[in-house]
């Protein structure tokens, strides 16, 4: 029996709509505004929370892959969960801040006289062409109360089928009467602090901890060679319930000091920094200042990073050609 003409050319015009209607819905981006948070989700799953108070400094947690997988450590957010190690209260999630500003260090959490804290001005959020963003206005102050710097931040979140983007770029200003010093510290600066099951075997006081994990950065250098060295990229993967899982970091050209240095550990720090030259480099140990970056009175600068959440080891997910479509804007 033939059937009609006419319903097959129809059905055959519409599947591909019909298709692409659903692919777009299963990265359809939502936010939803709370008094101290922005929550994000991707095709109806969270995928993570820009949270502006209640802390030192605001962060992202949970920051969750696309099937599902935590790519995040709980603690300190969550002080009690099987497995997981409580060292470094200050490492929330995901954040930027730094260990040298004007002398007061924003990136460890105390209460000390040398303390900063980056306090909340101000949140917007909007959705275009399947992004989320997240707009932020942030001003660094001492114990005093006293002002050193602002930040104006752009957040750009989305997915695909088997990845999460998360595109941060943040503009520090200057008071108009004052300069704003970042020192030369290893303690900083753009971070993520990813759970134990990521990392490479490594050892944690008297614990040695069997890791499967490895973190790679554009030259080839793996684990421990990785740390302190200037690299466009890098990489930090594991296996974990018979797949694969990595979280990738871009410096982006533009950026002050690119390629970067990498505050990156096998206990699972993972952070970009281009104001640790002393600390990184053996031939700049006996200058403590050799990193040091001077923000005039009243100016700014701008630095751009992007986090890629994604499947497989680097070569999978041709980071190296993420990277390139990152540098040209795409």
């Amino acid at each position: 029996m033939k059937l009609p003409l006419l319903p097959l050319l129809a059905a055959a015009l519409f599947a591909p709509l019909v298709s692409s209607l659903f692919a777009a819905a299963g990265t359809d981006v939502k936010l939803t505004r709370a008094d101290d948070r922005v929550r994000v989700e991707i095709g109806g799953q969270l995928f993570t929370e820009y949270i502006f108070k209640g802390a030192q400094k605001p962060y992202f947690h949970p920051v969750i892959g696309a099937d599902g997988t935590q790519l995040t450590r709980n603690y300190p957010m969550k002080a009690d969960v099987p497995g997981e190690v409580k060292d470094h209260p200050h490492h929330r999630g995901l954040w930027f801040t730094h260990g040298d500003v004007n002398g007061l260090d924003f990136w460890a959490e105390s209460n000390g006289p040398k303390q900063g804290r980056i306090l909340s001005e101000g949140v917007e959020h909007s959705v275009a062409g399947g992004v989320g963003i997240i707009k932020a206005r942030n001003k660094w102050v001492g114990a005093d109360n006293a002002l050193h710097l602002t930040d104006e931040t752009a957040i750009r979140l989305r997915g695909t089928a088997d990845a999460r983007i998360l595109d941060y770029e943040v503009t520090l200003k200057a008071p108009a009467d004052k300069a704003a010093v970042f020192g030369d510290t290893k303690e900083g600066s753009m971070a993520i602090r990813l759970p134990l099951w990521m990392t490479p075997p490594h050892r944690s006081g008297k614990v040695q901890h069997q890791g499967k994990g490895t973190i790679i950065n554009d030259s080839g250098a793996t684990n421990g060679a990785t740390w302190g060295k200037r690299s466009q990229w890098v990489d930090y993967y594991a296996p974990k319930d018979g797949k694969v899982y990595g979280v990738a970091m871009f410096d982006h050209p533009t950026n002050p000091q690119h390629p970067t240095w990498w505050h990156v550990r096998d206990y699972a720090l993972f952070a970009a920094n281009p104001w640790g030259k002393h600390d990184f480099e053996p031939a700049h140990k006996a200058n403590p200042k050799a990193g040091n970056l001077t923000i005039s009175a009243g100016g700014s600068v701008t630095f751009k990073w992007r986090f890629y959440f994604h499947n497989g080891d680097e070569k999978d997910a041709k980071i190296a050609a993420r990277f390139k479509d990152y540098a040209a804007g795409k």
